[in-house]
């Protein structure tokens, strides 16, 4: 057998024409053996002219699937046999150094030598024109998905499926906004069958991180060609630990607002190409289509639901106190001349507290009409929070006393802010009369706040916590708790009256003031909630839009 020798000469092709040519040029001997490898053949497989030469084809570039096959048509060929792939155009599977697969668009041609005869192929990648292709069975079955889904979450499943499943994308997520809790959450994801996503797979992320957040945050898409060399996504390393090298996202949008994001993540890095961003565009956009339209028919069902509400609690919270007024009022004008004064403070006693509770529920009502159309004025100034909750707290001491609570109370002794001291008062009676009305006797009400430098300008916030040990609040009811009317099962169960506006007023005076409140997590029984409070005026007369907002 003679040597292998990798001599362009016996290509019986110029070195010059073989090296500028695009597409990848192999030549192999009837032995499987590479005689020629250009420039091409390198960028496309990732083998240099040194590292390929006289190694069999099989072994470089062929799925192992095929190779059996690969060596047996090759056989026949060699043998004389008419050859069923020589001269034909050919679309076949090819295996790249790092080990992920791709299609190629090949033709073969043999030419006979003093050694025996050479087999010379000319390829190149037709990943985009396959991605295109599949993506027609793409779109189907997102329509097919969407038009099948009982539910949003079960839309989600079925398009981050589709897209995985026909486009051989490892690993599949849409992301959401959650405005409750102003941050992104993963409603769907796909991966493919035995990839583990340890240390990958998360359910939230805040606005701006990770490539979700950045595409929301950036409101455009988004193509990170290599995730090991991006050190600003928090995921990199991740990913690069379980395989995955490239990630695209694209915002999902819906009647000029961002919903979200739906992001793809590769098995090898590559450069951006337009058209996958245009494709994916194109899903994202459906799945936005969708979402509005679920919204729409999920807005008619809230709204039903909340005159259904707004009807029981009216029937509930005004017939109860209604009802002991009119009765103590009977007892009153029939018997008044028998009834003792210590009798007729107690029944006066009675009319007083539920007219009272009348009038809550009333100024209650008023107060969010007036907030939420914007004509209720905040008038902001020069304020001592420390002083607001201190008068909360000792107004509220004899109703705490009565049910033996005990309330810690750890403030500095000012905390200037700009504010509407009597908008906080608001925050203060309303949070701190729940956290008494709602843990059992024996029970701890805990009040902390401070302030702090925002690490992302020059001011500062105060935070504002409120915890207890009281009956707490469901996982299940927790999404909901700031809606309108809405009462916790916990609450409901127990008979505790209520509107359900307390929660939602408090909120929407936070939100007036350009800060937030959210429900944290508490260990043991009860419940805490955070305030965050900006302690200087912003220059924005109006508060900030909610990032569902299209930009103005």
């Amino acid at each position: 057998m003679t040597p292998v020798v990798c001599d362009h000469r016996v290509l019986h092709d110029p070195q010059a024409v073989l090296e500028a040519a695009l597409e990848a040029y192999v030549a192999i001997d009837s032995a499987d053996r590479v005689l020629g490898w250009n420039t091409a053949a390198e960028a496309l497989f990732g083998y240099s002219h040194a590292q390929a030469c006289g190694r069999a084809v099989a072994d470089l570039i062929i799925p192992e699937r095929y190779r059996e096959q690969h060596r047996a048509g090759l056989a026949r060929t060699a043998a004389g046999e008419p050859g069923r792939v020589l001269g034909n155009r050919l679309q076949l599977a090819a295996v790249h150094r790092d080990g992920h697969e791709f299609p190629i668009e090949m033709t073969l041609t043999i030419t006979t030598t003093p050694d025996g005869p050479v087999f010379h192929a000319f390829a190149y990648d037709v990943s985009a024109r396959v991605r295109a292709a599949r993506f027609t069975g793409v779109e189907a079955a997102v329509s097919r998905g969407l038009a099948e889904a009982s539910s949003s979450d079960a839309a989600s499943a079925r398009v981050t499926e589709a897209l995985g499943r026909h486009m051989g994308w490892p690993v599949v997520e849409l992301w959401l906004t959650d405005l409750d809790r102003q941050l992104l959450v993963c409603t769907a994801r796909y991966a493919e069958p035995g990839r583990l996503l340890a240390g990958f797979a998360v359910d939230e992320l805040d606005y701006g991180i990770g490539l979700p957040g950045r595409v929301y945050l950036q409101r455009r898409s988004a193509w990170v060609p290599d995730l090991a060399a991006d050190a600003t996504l928090v995921r990199s390393r991740a990913a690069a630990a379980i395989g995955l090298h490239v990630a695209v996202g694209v915002p999902v949008w819906a009647g000029g607002r961002i919903l979200g994001a739906l992001c793809v993540f590769g098995d090898r890095a590559e450069e951006p190409e337009d058209t996958l961003l245009g494709l994916l565009s194109g899903v994202a956009a459906h799945v936005g289509q969708y979402l509005e339209r679920r919204r729409t028919e999920e807005l008619a069902i809230e709204l039903a639901r909340t005159k259904d509400e707004f009807l029981a609690m009216v029937t509930h919270e005004l017939r109860n106190p209604l009802t002991a007024i009119t009765a103590t009022a009977t007892v009153l004008s029939d018997e008044a001349d028998a009834l003792t004064p210590p009798d007729l403070r107690h029944y006066l006693g009675i009319i007083n507290r539920n007219a009272l509770r009348l009038t809550v529920m009333a100024e209650d009502l008023l107060d969010l009409s007036r907030l939420e159309s914007g004509h209720m004025a905040i008038h902001p100034t020069d304020c001592d929070l420390t002083e607001v909750v201190n008068a909360a707290i000792q107004d509220l001491t004899e109703a705490a006393v009565d049910k033996n609570l005990t309330v810690t109370v750890t403030i500095p002794p000012r905390l200037p802010l700009h504010a509407d001291p009597d908008r906080l008062r608001q925050v203060a009676d309303n949070l701190l009369s729940n956290a008494i009305k709602y843990t059992p006797a024996g029970g701890t009400i805990t009040v902390t706040a401070d302030t702090r430098s925002e690490p992302d300008s020059n001011g500062k916030q105060i935070v504002w916590s409120i915890a207890d040990t009281g009956i707490g609040i469901p996982a299940a009811d927790r999404p909901r708790l700031f809606r309108r009317f809405y009462r916790a099962s916990s609450a409901l169960d127990r008979r505790i009256p209520g509107t359900g506006l307390g929660l939602v007023i408090v909120r929407t005076i936070l939100e007036r003031h350009h800060g937030t409140i959210t429900l944290a997590d508490h260990q043991g029984p009860g419940t805490t909630f955070v305030i965050e409070l900006p302690t200087e005026p912003l220059e924005q007369s109006t508060p900030p839009r909610h990032p569902q907002d299209p930009y103005p």
